[in-house]
């Protein structure tokens, strides 16, 4: 008999909220004229994490280059996105060194996109027995939603109208959302390409039709395999086998990636004095009062356990 999940780890996709920051918050700056808005938005991200869900590991997983399987299936691949613009690129490695100061993991592999290596803790984590939080906005990953898998999400359209806070995406949300299970997620990208990572589809096949065929034909080998097919999907298939079996190849995730940390060691575990340091450099005076306050209470608290403890 397999022992209950008891622990929860956070896996928290660096880069989209790096991103998401960047561009949700505009302007801020210190008074040396450092652009700092990714960086407050992005700790308020993570704290608001891990007030909602309370982990027990986390981690901020972070790009390092693209794994040369995908570059040599398709040389195009995510060619054609544009630099990072110069005032986020100039926030990322404070933002970085900030991270662990928050009690939190900052880890990356090299020639490894984050995806790949959240996917491989993930499965670690199952291995484990440890619930597993991912907070991202790839597709990709949705895959990996399982029985103790879920995404964290505040999006509007994950909330539903008249809800705020966060809601935990788990296998039903996945698959409402998808119209079909997260494991076959992956053969419904290959169908549909993804214009995000400059991967090219089937002409002519959205999501929809390609989860319908998907539900249809069971998966997406039993799709190219099938000499049965409809002659509306064949024609529209045929040309495209190669591509898709690429594709297919191309959004599989890494699974067994050597983890640059284990999830022991992830225990979350502030640096209050350096973290303020680092916040009052920023110039955050709200957030630094915040955390401050936070300090406070947790010194509070120990202080008061202790003179509990002498008198027993």
């Amino acid at each position: 008999m397999s022992s209950p999940i008891s622990k929860r780890l956070l896996l928290v996709d660096g880069h989209y909220y790096l991103y998401r920051s960047f561009f949700a918050i505009r302007g801020l700056q210190n008074s040396r004229g450092q652009p700092t808005n990714a960086i407050y938005g992005f700790v308020k991200a993570l704290r608001r994490m891990l007030a909602d869900l309370n982990p027990d590991y986390a981690a901020v997983i972070w790009d390092a280059g693209l794994p040369e399987r995908r570059t040599q299936l398709q040389p195009e691949y995510k060619q054609h996105r544009e630099a990072m613009p110069d005032d986020l690129e100039v926030q990322q490695e404070p933002l970085q060194r900030i991270v662990p100061l928050l009690g939190v993991a900052s880890l990356f592999l090299e020639n490894t996109e984050a995806d790949d290596l959240i996917a491989s803790y993930v499965m670690e984590a199952c291995r484990g027995r440890i619930e597993c939080v991912v907070a991202t906005n790839d597709k990709d990953i949705l895959q990996m939603v399982r029985e103790g898998v879920s995404i964290y999400s505040t999006a509007k359209a994950d909330l539903g109208e008249g809800n705020g806070g966060f809601k935990l995406l788990g296998v039903p949300e996945v698959r409402e959302k998808w119209g079909v299970d997260p494991a076959q997620i992956a053969d419904v990208l290959a169908l549909t390409g993804d214009s995000a990572d400059n991967i090219a589809g089937v002409p002519g096949v959205g999501g929809k039709t390609a989860a319908k065929w998907i539900r249809q034909y069971g998966s997406l080998q039993r799709l190219l395999e099938g000499d049965d097919l409809d002659p509306k999907v064949s024609e529209k298939l045929l040309p495209s086998l190669d591509l898709v079996r690429a594709n297919r190849q191309m959004v599989a995730l890494d699974l067994d990636l050597p983890l640059p940390l284990s999830i022991l060691e992830m225990g979350i575990k502030p640096d209050y004095d350096a973290l303020i340091a680092a916040l009052r450099d920023c110039e955050f005076r709200s957030l630094t009062a915040e955390v401050e306050r936070e300090k406070a209470r947790l010194v509070e608290g120990r202080e008061t356990r202790d003179e509990f403890q002498s008198i027993e």
